[in-house]
């Protein structure tokens, strides 16, 4: 059974990334049968508490917010703000942004399938395929895949000041053994297996073996295994190209400092991330993704299966993470798969119900702000849960007024990035 999320509908923090609780390392991994949800009789998005949501997103500094529903009842957006802010142009549903981190379920897609095809083992050593890379020979192709690797995420020290450190990489192309390096340069944060911490060097490292096994570059994969059997229009990897190309969205970088201006970070190489979180797509884009890969369009029920096998990332026991997957367990009892993105300027969410019947994307226009990214998270409650039931009185009629308890806070966001800015 779900454990349930008691949040408002407007305004969910259910976001992905921070390392967590030592408690929540010992619960035991929840099959995705016992997961799984009946995602047909899900109750109609509440489009005011999403379009609210949005506000909320734009209120704690994006520029501009959108979401996108797609499901059997058709296709339902909302937007907010603008999408560049010279221009004053608003932001388009359609438009294309840097989805970060949704590029590991991407990259873990096309590792899965090499599984598949008997060329890679997930319980084999990264060592056994790319040997004499990594210092522990105990860290298998599965521990990168869950984030239970014990390698330390590079990024920290690389954005350990936010605006200088993207500036120093915004136009450099790295090479992935610079990557691994960098990450080898630090403390590993334990042992292999041991705990979930989460490291965009993992999937760095995932890269490096999707090219091994293949022999071409991971565009090539992503687009063969992916983006062309789905139709994909508007999602590509561009690395090291900078620009987003046709109608796109803005980034927007929050310095540290508070009050200093944006700092538009549309352009860069994303070569500091690379298999990691480097692709770009569209919300449609991401809908038919997310839906297409938990209904097994993209990988056998045996894999699917394992990839949606999950266990908890903190304490709370409503977010989980599988085989380059989440999980999280909103208040209604329905479980939503997917992925969370950060990329300097971007935050993303790409979810969808267990049978695919429902998925949401929604993309806001910023980063360095987690109180945006906990905003944008409200619009998985109401594209998911919908409308929450009015609450009755002492006498059993239906309340005219708010209920005078107060909605718990929301959880603070989880980053797949550093972030320093967080008010």
């Amino acid at each position: 059974m779900n454990r349930r999320l008691a949040v408002s509908a407007a305004l969910l923090a259910v976001v992905a990334g921070v390392a967590p609780a030592t408690a929540a390392q010992a619960a035991p991994a929840v099959s995705a049968e016992a997961a799984q949800n009946a995602g047909s009789g899900l109750p109609a998005p509440d489009l005011e508490a999403l379009q609210a949501a949005l506000q909320n997103t734009l209120a704690a500094g994006a520029p501009g917010a959108m979401a996108r529903i797609s499901g059997v009842d058709g296709v339902q957006t909302k937007t907010a703000g603008v999408r560049d802010k010279v221009s004053g142009a608003a932001m388009d549903t359609d438009a294309r942004f840097r989805i970060g981190s949704v590029t590991k379920t991407f990259s873990s897609v096309v590792l899965l399938q090499l599984v598949a095809e008997k060329k890679i083992e997930l319980d084999q050593p990264v060592n056994h395929y790319l040997p004499g890379l990594l210092p522990d020979d105990r860290i298998t192709v599965r521990h990168l895949m869950t984030h239970r690797s014990g390698l330390s995420d590079y990024t920290n020290a690389m954005f350990n000041n936010t605006v200088p450190g993207f500036e120093a990489v915004r136009n450099k192309v790295f090479g992935y053994q610079e990557l691994v390096q960098l990450s080898l340069n630090e403390p590993r944060t334990g042992e292999p297996g041991a705990a979930y911490s989460y490291s965009n060097t993992n999937f760095v490292v995932v890269g490096m073996l999707i090219e091994k096994a293949t022999g071409n570059p991971v565009v090539k994969e992503y687009d063969r295994r992916i983006i062309k059997p789905l139709k994909l229009r508007n999602t590509s990897y561009v690395h090291p190209d900078t620009k987003i190309k046709g109608l796109h969205a803005n980034g927007y970088l929050h310095p540290d400092e508070a009050g200093a201006p944006l700092v538009d970070s549309t352009e860069q190489t994303v070569s500091w991330a690379q298999s990691a979180g480097a692709m770009i797509s569209s919300a449609a884009d991401l809908n038919t993704f997310t839906s297409a890969l938990v209904t097994g369009r993209l990988l056998p029920p045996q894999l699917l299966d394992q990839m949606l096998t999950m266990t908890p990332t903190d304490a709370t026991n409503t977010r989980f993470y599988g085989l380059g997957l989440r999980r999280y367990d909103l208040s209604c009892g329905t479980s939503v798969y997917g992925h969370t993105g950060t990329v300097q300027g971007f935050y993303t969410y790409a979810f969808s119900t267990r049978d695919g019947k429902r998925s949401l994307a929604a993309m806001a226009n910023t980063s360095n702000r987690g109180s945006a990214n906990t905003a944008l998270g409200g619009t998985l409650e109401a594209a998911f849960c919908g409308k929450k039931p009015v609450k009755a009185n002492a006498r059993g009629f239906a309340a005219t007024s708010p209920a005078t308890t107060p909605a718990p806070a929301p959880a603070p966001a989880e980053v797949d990035l550093p972030e320093r800015h967080a008010r």
